[in-house]
């Protein structure tokens, strides 16, 4: 029998010597790097960590320098799954843009839209009773979820609501019996028999009608409508009324909020943007030119005159200027996509409110702070009532707004607090012409110098441009897609991956 032998090993004998203990040390902290850098770039291409790099898709629209009033582009927003866009213009004319199929295919995916329908939705009209113009702009357009295979959106003006559906037809019937394919009506007398109609392909045709027109509720101007959660009402705003409307009908709509005082000369604010809770259909917020947003719960009462909830920041008494109630007056409201948050739009910044917190907002994003010394000269030239509009990225981890000199701001949350300078994902983007030249190459962030000193790819405050304004944006959905309006132009980007 052969005997076994044990070889007992002393721990200390496993143990490296200083020099290895160094050089095991530094590899292991090397490995981790490589791995935080993985994930971190993994992050960047699929657009959920990091910075996204944006860079020019399409341009729409004639880009000569002389351009019309009917044709700047008023409102734009795309529908629930991102596959339609609409815009409406001053002219009362609505395009709708459909995503191209090919360009959702390739690798990477493009944001690619063409012209799927245009008609016009509104038309000039005179009030003979008030002596008073009304115009054909369109100040808003909302879409409805998609129940079958027509498409339906609500468009406004300042007075008429109108319910529109865009449909699809690729087959026409022939063989009438009582009429001819023109349509003209068949001589009886030379109808001798019988023929059984059939339907054929033919060229596809986009048809737009108006199924519902909703008028004479408002006695100021619309500046809102939002549809309700539960796709069968929707609410409209004008400055001292809020109108709930049911879509099947026409004549009859409930007023569920009023501000209007029984003496005007009490006036002291007017309703400025109104918009439904995204997913309860008793809850509805608006804003006011006094910077406060209201919270209203349709559970409570018929008429909403008393609010759950009242979102107002202290003001500063120290900053309080001959501007200060100007420029706090709130332009646009957004209610976040999953129903916690809501975004407010005012002169000179975003802030983005917690539903459960009244008292203050939770982040404060500056969109032009350096024009707080240009106030003055703002107020002479009217730039300091344009009515900015905001949006949500599909995740509500970005938001976005518009500025002057064709720029426009991408915020992504999460950055430090109000207190601070420059934030993790603060982004100035401008839409230029000179864009179109450079598609597929990341867009070049831009920077407005504040003070005599500027550096080479700065801009200084003194050179903007404050008739190129970006008032009006929206966000894909559920991608890295974006549209602006740049006066007669809409400038859609996307990410490079």
């Amino acid at each position: 029998m052969m005997a076994t032998t044990t070889m007992v090993v002393s721990p200390l004998a496993t143990q490296p010597s200083p020099k290895n203990k160094r050089r095991l040390f530094a590899e292991a902290r090397q490995n981790s790097l490589q791995k935080l850098s993985i994930i971190f770039d993994h992050g960047n291409k699929n657009g959920n960590g990091g910075e996204t790099t944006w860079c020019f898709s399409q341009v729409k629209g004639t880009l000569e320098d002389d351009v019309t009033e009917a044709d700047l582009i008023s409102c734009v927003e795309f529908n629930h799954d991102g596959e339609l866009l609409a815009t409406g213009d001053k002219g009362g004319r609505v395009v709708i843009f459909q995503r191209d199929p090919a360009s959702k295919q390739c690798v990477p995916k493009k944001g690619e839209y063409n012209v799927y329908s245009t008609f016009q939705s509104h038309e000039p009209e005179f009030d003979y009773l008030k002596s008073l113009e009304i115009e054909e702009k369109i100040n808003k357009i909302r879409w409805l979820k998609r129940k079958n295979q027509a498409h339906f959106l609500l468009s406004t003006n300042d007075k008429t609501i109108k319910l529109w559906k865009v449909s699809e037809r690729d087959k026409r019937v022939t063989g009438y019996n009582t009429r001819e394919e023109g349509g003209r009506p068949r001589d009886p007398a030379r109808i001798t028999q019988l023929r059984v109609p059939t339907v054929r392909a033919a060229e596809l045709m986009v048809e737009a009608s108006p199924r519902r027109i909703f008028a004479n509720a408002h006695t100021y101007h619309i500046n809102s409508i939002s549809l309700n959660s539960d796709q069968e009402t929707y609410l409209s705003a004008d400055d001292l009324r809020i109108n709930l409307w049911h879509l099947e009908i026409t004549d009859q709509s409930f007023n569920i909020v009023d501000i209007k005082p029984a003496n005007m000369e009490e006036l002291t604010e007017v309703i400025t943007a109104a918009e439904f809770h995204p997913t309860e259909c008793n809850l509805f917020v608006y804003s006011s030119s006094k910077g406060t947003i209201r919270l209203c719960d349709m559970r409570a009462a018929a008429l909403c005159d008393r609010h759950a909830k009242l979102f107002e920041e202290p003001e500063d008494p120290h900053a309080r200027s001959f501007f200060s109630e100007i420029i706090s007056s709130i332009s646009d409201v957004k209610l976040s996509n999953s129903g916690r948050y809501m975004m407010s739009r005012d002169y000179l910044g975003l802030k983005v409110w917690d539903l459960r917190m009244e008292t203050k907002p939770v982040e404060t994003y500056p969109v032009h702070e350096y024009l707080r010394s240009k106030l003055c000269s703002l107020y002479e030239n009217d730039c300091i009532f344009d009515k900015f509009e905001c949006c949500w990225s599909g995740d509500d981890q970005r938001l976005m707004t518009g500025s002057y000199n064709g720029f426009f701001r991408i915020f992504e949350r999460g950055g430090c607090g109000s207190g601070c300078g420059a934030r993790r994902g603060e982004l100035t983007l401008e839409a230029a012409r000179d864009a179109a030249a450079r598609p597929r190459q990341p867009l070049r962030a831009r920077r407005v110098a504040t003070t005599a000193k500027r550096k080479k790819d700065e801009i200084s405050v003194d050179c903007l441009d404050f008739n190129k304004k970006i008032l009006h944006t929206a966000w894909h959905p559920h991608e890295s897609i974006i549209a602006v309006a740049a006066t007669n132009n809409l400038f859609i980007f996307q990410d490079k991956f």
